[in-house]
């Protein structure tokens, strides 16, 4: 059974994209399969990632994600700013990405804001 919204679940069909739905105690998190990354970016072209919805989501956003494998910037061999720190689920280190906003919308906002966000770390970082 799915804990998204009707229109974020119906958003990540529409764009292809193989997600997982679990828990982590009362914790809901979303989990984006192989996500494609900027070309020539990162040291690797794919990566999972991990969200942690937050109580109340999607009245209130996300204000970090997670990626597997860690990844580091292309040519400089060091994690990008601000994504430097573990965080364990499933047996797994994940690499944990702090981006903070205050710009979260209620009532307007939902997946396809946070996967924008995503991209934008992805692309600046």
């Amino acid at each position: 059974m799915s804990f998204l919204p009707e229109k974020d679940n119906e958003y990540l069909r529409v764009k292809g994209l193989s997600f997982e739905e679990c828990s982590d105690g009362s914790q809901k998190i979303l989990i984006l399969k192989s996500c494609p990354l900027p070309p020539e970016r990162f040291d690797s072209s794919l990566a999972d990632v991990l969200i942690m919805l937050p109580q109340g989501f999607p009245d209130i956003g996300p204000d970090m994600f997670y990626t597997l494998p860690w990844l580091r910037l292309r040519g400089k061999g060091c994690y990008p700013r601000a994504a430097d720190q573990p965080f364990n689920f499933r047996g797994q280190t994940w690499q944990r990405w702090s981006r903070h906003s205050n710009e979260w919308r209620p009532g307007r906002d939902g997946i396809r804001t946070v996967l924008k966000r995503v991209e934008h770390a992805f692309e600046s970082a």
